[in-house]
């Protein structure tokens, strides 16, 4: 049996990797990125550390899986190059509610106002509320209460 410290001592962390992804998190204002290269996953976050975790080899069967699941995000191509999509800012996982067995934050149909929560998406433990950039009218929801999403994922269609 292995240990933790046994998996850490195989690890290796490309820090030319590392200083190209704190670039790009810095241009393009992001608070968190992770990348998978083969087995292992690097995740840097402002404010945070980096993380290198080797998955169990069912992850590698699951990544191809990944473009398929992302197939229905691309067939909804129009919806998110809606000039009133509203796009996470941050990888996360999406909450409609303010609490589990709460009533959405917005339906399709509502009319919201500018800085009203739209929902909320859990990124590193911190829940954080997505405001409408402007007063309007919900025209679609694109993503299901508890999914995960990408950074720029679009998330509401307002009109």
């Amino acid at each position: 049996m292995k240990t933790g410290s046994d998996k850490m001592a195989k690890l290796t962390v490309d820090t030319n990797l590392v200083d190209v992804l704190a670039d790009l998190m810095e241009k393009k204002g992001l608070t968190e990125v992770e990348v998978t290269v083969g087995d292992q996953t690097l995740r840097l976050s402002k404010g945070g550390t980096a993380q290198a975790v080797t998955h169990v080899a069912a992850a590698p069967v699951a990544a191809p899986a990944a473009p398929a699941a992302m197939a229905p995000v691309a067939a909804a191509a129009a919806p998110s190059d809606h000039p009133g999509a509203v796009k996470s800012p941050m990888v996360g996982t999406v909450y409609m509610s303010p609490q589990p067995g709460s009533p959405a934050f917005i339906s399709v149909g509502d009319t919201v106002t500018q800085g009203q929560t739209l929902l909320i998406v859990e990124a590193m433990k911190v829940m954080n509320p997505i405001p409408a950039p402007r007063a309007g009218k919900v025209t679609a929801i694109l993503v299901d209460d508890s999914e995960p999403v990408e950074f720029d994922q679009p998330l509401v269609v307002l009109e």
